[in-house]
């Protein structure tokens, strides 16, 4: 019997990410520098201590303490030189662990406290991928699409829909909506979801993690998400009886049968909350009744965590092996807001002949 794939193994593998946040995945010690060029003040200067700070806070339990982390990471970009940096370290970190594809989201009405306006941002963070997807030799070690997110308890989504049509023939693949879903329903920013749809514009949204069934059924059938940004609680719609055959209700039966893809992030739900441990998470049972699945890490930083660390653990957790990695990756990719003939040239030209060279190997 092959062995599972080990962490070193995974990381050689082609990988596709789309939910994770550009101010969640900052190095420890481009904040310090960061925040000693703009006078912002740390819990610690120290990478790795500051480093152990991020995660602690995200691990702690309180959600008080956990966007706190954020308010760091946000504190230091707020120039173009910064955004420039952070964008560029975040592909070649993404790159570094074997991503050939991602899609990195970020909020621009958040990186404006210093004079920046919307495009400013938005150019800022677009030029950092172009330098950041390049390798020393001049050849693009990964390709970056960007979501531009509206936050849900602002009224600013409609100019930020406006901005992700205005450039999304240079990068700007997506929009998004993110923050607290309790009081805040994505129903509440409708005009921007239809703007989007009579524009042909691709958009996830946040829904079903910290709350149930409401959120994701509003997500898709009031505002015609394309994807569910985490979508945890569609377990909640599932129920397993006594004899192990899996019953899914109306709402969990759509999202299957239209192949709604689920951004998860594992070990980000456990830390919120959403699932007990990796054993426990839902994304066990919705691999194998076959909903579109996706593996994400949401903030790195905070996580502690890479895409390759995810995959590391549900190996560890279910077993998978080499197969199951490349269902998930090839999911990724399917539900990916670039064109189809592009998705289908990265699984059948890159991840699909790697894997048959990872299976070989194992």
């Amino acid at each position: 019997m092959n062995e599972l794939p080990t962490l070193e193994e995974i990381r050689r593998a082609p990988k596709v990410l789309l939910h994770d946040h550009l101010d969640g995945g900052l190095r420890a010690g481009t904040i310090v520098d960061l925040a000693r060029e703009c006078g912002h003040e740390l819990p610690t200067y120290d990478p790795d201590a500051l480093g152990a700070w991020f995660r602690a806070a995200a691990d702690s339990g309180s959600l008080e303490r956990y966007l706190e982390t954020f308010a760091h990471t946000v504190g230091v970009m707020q120039t173009r030189d910064a955004l420039v940096r952070v964008a560029a370290e975040c592909a070649e970190d993404l790159a570094e662990d074997g991503v050939i594809y991602a899609e990195v989201r970020f909020a621009p009405e958040q990186h404006t406290s210093q004079g920046l306006s919307l495009d400013e941002v938005v150019e800022a963070v677009l030029e950092g991928f172009r330098l950041g997807s390049t390798g020393p030799d001049g050849r693009a070690r990964i390709r970056v699409g960007t979501l531009l997110t509206a936050m849900r308890h602002q009224a600013r989504s409609m100019e930020i829909a406006e901005l992700a049509v205005r450039y999304r023939d240079l990068g700007v693949v997506g929009f998004d909506i993110a923050g607290a879903e309790a009081g805040y329903p994505p129903t509440r920013h409708l005009d921007a979801f239809e703007y989007l749809q009579r524009e042909n514009a691709h958009f996830t949204i946040h829904a079903g993690e910290a709350f149930g069934l409401p959120s994701i059924w509003q997500a898709i059938q009031w505002c015609g998400a394309d994807r569910l940004g985490h979508g945890v609680r569609i377990i909640d719609d599932i129920t397993v009886p006594a004899d192990g055959e899996a019953k899914l209700g109306r709402l969990a039966a759509y999202v299957r049968d239209k192949r709604i893809p689920l951004e998860m992030c594992p070990t980000s739900n456990l830390q919120t909350g959403a699932a007990p441990s990796i054993a426990e998470h839902p994304i066990g049972l919705l691999r194998r009744l076959y909903f579109r699945v996706t593996v994400n890490t949401d903030n790195r930083l905070m996580s502690g965590t890479s895409v390759s660390q995810e995959f590391a653990k549900l190996v560890d957790a279910f077993g998978y092996g080499w197969d199951d990695l490349q269902w998930f990756t090839v999911n990724a990719m399917k539900s990916a807001f670039i064109p189809f003939d592009e998705r289908l040239a990265l699984i059948n030209d890159v991840i699909k002949p790697a894997f048959a060279q990872m299976r070989q190997q194992a």
